[in-house]
């Protein structure tokens, strides 16, 4: 299975983007989350057939955001609030000079976000699409009179047609955290780190330069630009793990893999009216 158009939304939830010759973004208000990157008609990301779309629960694939919280948390939900929250179109869609179409969401407190985590913020999320790639920049506003602290990170769910050809290129002599094996930490020997079991690694102080390749039919080489995401976490639930989850595909783990950049192993510390800039670039290569 290797077809998936976005087309079980309510009108007015998704923000469309098309820059024309196949080449579209969908984004969902529910978490100001990227359902869909077209490349010439091809479909980079997963989105799960059993995923939930009632405006409360987190979406299962594309690219969600996480923040202020990475993994479980105990003032919340795990990952944060971002990924579950409604967010407001700060600059509607619009081409610029070269034909790249521009968006900007925001996501600010409000009495939901303080009853949880006291701190007054506001994101900025602003997404690109160009002929062959498609750029998600996350802007951290303090606004608050304290300091805050927090950890963050786009979980972005990559398409593969078969797992068994995939590798990442770019993580050999990294040290990870297994978070399967109680955070224990470990050198990443492998050239090429594939995957064939259940992953949940962190690798530390990653390259800004990452190459996803996939295949056969259609092949897929990705290449992961990122600004101030030190960490990547490489994430597949595989067989058992996938069937405990409602809203994930029994045998959607052969089909997709999470190469999420973020600032998770290490809070990040704004001090009042600073900001905080990270972002990713997913580039098409053909």
């Amino acid at each position: 299975m290797d077809n998936q158009d976005p087309q079980y939304h309510p009108a007015g939830d998704i923000i469309v983007l098309d820059r024309g010759e196949g080449t579209t973004a969908v984004i969902h208000l529910h978490g100001a989350t990227v359902l869909s990157w077209k490349c010439h008609g091809v479909e980079n990301l997963y989105m799960s057939q059993s995923a939930v779309f009632d405006n409360k629960k987190a979406i299962r694939g594309g690219i969600p955001v996480v923040f202020p919280n990475f993994g479980p948390w105990p003032l919340g939900p795990q990952h944060g609030f971002a990924r579950i929250k409604r967010w407001s179109i700060a600059v509607p869609p619009r081409k610029d000079a070269n034909g790249d179409v521009i968006v900007l969401f925001m996501l600010e407190a409000d009495e939901e976000t303080l009853a949880m985590w006291n701190y007054k913020f506001r994101l900025v999320y602003t997404v690109v699409l160009t002929a062959t790639s498609l750029m998600s920049t996350l802007v951290v506003h303090n606004k608050d009179v304290k300091s805050l602290g927090f950890t963050c990170l786009l979980h972005t769910y990559l398409r593969v047609a078969d797992l068994k050809h995939f590798r990442i290129e770019g993580l050999q002599g990294l040290i990870y955290v297994d978070k399967l094996k109680n955070g224990k930490e470990k050198k990443e020997s492998r050239e090429f780190v594939t995957v064939c079991k259940n992953y949940d690694r962190v690798y530390k102080d990653a390259p800004k330069r990452l190459n996803i390749v996939s295949g056969p039919e259609p092949v897929r080489n990705i290449e992961l630009v990122t600004f101030n995401f030190p960490d990547i976490v490489v994430w597949n639930p595989w067989e058992e793990k996938a069937k405990e989850m409602p809203d994930f595909d029994d045998d959607g783990y052969t089909e997709m893999i999470c190469v999420e950049p973020g600032k998770v192993l290490v809070p990040i510390t704004l001090e009042a009216g600073q900001q905080y800039e990270c972002k990713q670039t997913l580039i098409c290569q053909f």
